[in-house]
């Protein structure tokens, strides 16, 4: 199904989004670090019959800014929020992988009347772990990039679909494959998750949220219980045979949790 480009600017900032179009509730598709708003064209294109469907490529990732000088959590919020009311997605349901989660529930949290609804993938709001840019900037500096050729890309990230959604990220230059971010950008923008508690902001969301877990999930079981004491009315989903990519391993399944939660919101007033 074929989507449009849209280019919203923010502070200087050049952000890119795939638009689906369509009629209905309005869904915006965050991805997570390091990844790139392609990724969710298989839950776009099931969704997007029903649903106004946007997915955006975020500062310093993909065919956005790539080096932004502010990547703070904030400047992540903000962009959400400019984006929707650029594009006209009036209080969307916002769907977030990974740390694209992390931006949800703080847009959530800080724009309560911007936010109809956030569905989590495979994201927390813990505590601060200083060992996240440290081990995240080492998995990034593992990567053999350049890579020779797109297949052998595909096959280093697991092939099948989860392998084509991490070759999606990439672009061929200078006789090779490359990541289409900087590294050190990208570890810069984690600084936050290792100093801060998000907890509070957590708390402060209102509207109603689905948590969904992978089968091996990267958010640890105490921080789920914590997320589900503090915030009682979450409802949470564990999809079988998954990993923490697990919109790119069942991007059906990730569809049809998205459409029912959409569905089942109440009414604006």
């Amino acid at each position: 199904m074929a989507w449009d480009e849209r280019v919203v600017v923010r502070d200087g900032v050049r952000l890119v989004c795939r638009d689906w179009g369509g009629d209905g509730p309005a869904v915006l598709l965050l991805h997570g670090l390091a990844g790139q708003a392609g990724e969710w064209t298989a839950t776009a294109e099931l969704l997007s019959p029903r649903y106004r469907v946007v997915a955006l490529d975020q500062r310093g990732h993909g065919a956005a800014e790539r080096r932004p000088e502010d990547v703070s959590r904030a400047a992540y919020v903000a962009d959400v929020v400019a984006v929707a009311r650029e594009l006209g997605l009036d209080a969307p349901v916002v769907v977030g992988q990974s740390l694209g989660g992390h931006t949800a529930f703080l847009t959530a949290a800080g724009h309560p009347d911007a936010v109809r609804g956030v569905v989590l993938v495979e994201a927390g709001a813990g505590e601060p772990d200083p060992s996240v840019p440290i081990q995240i900037g080492a998995w990034l500096r593992s990567w053999p990039v350049p890579f020779r050729s797109r297949d052998l890309a595909v096959r280093y990230f697991g092939g099948g679909l989860l392998g084509e959604g991490w070759a999606g990220g990439l672009e061929e230059r200078d006789g090779g494959w490359w990541p289409r971010f900087d590294r050190e950008v990208l570890v810069r923008s984690l600084a936050e998750l290792g100093e801060l508690s998000f907890v509070a902001e957590w708390e402060r969301v209102t509207c109603p949220v689905l948590l969904v877990l992978a089968r091996s999930s990267f958010v640890p079981a105490q921080e789920f219980d914590t997320m589900v004491r503090l915030r009682p009315s979450t409802r949470s989903v564990c999809v079988p045979d998954t990993g923490h990519d697990l919109h790119l391993q069942r991007p059906e399944t990730v569809a049809a949790l998205v459409s029912d939660f959409v569905d089942g919101l109440p009414d604006r007033a």
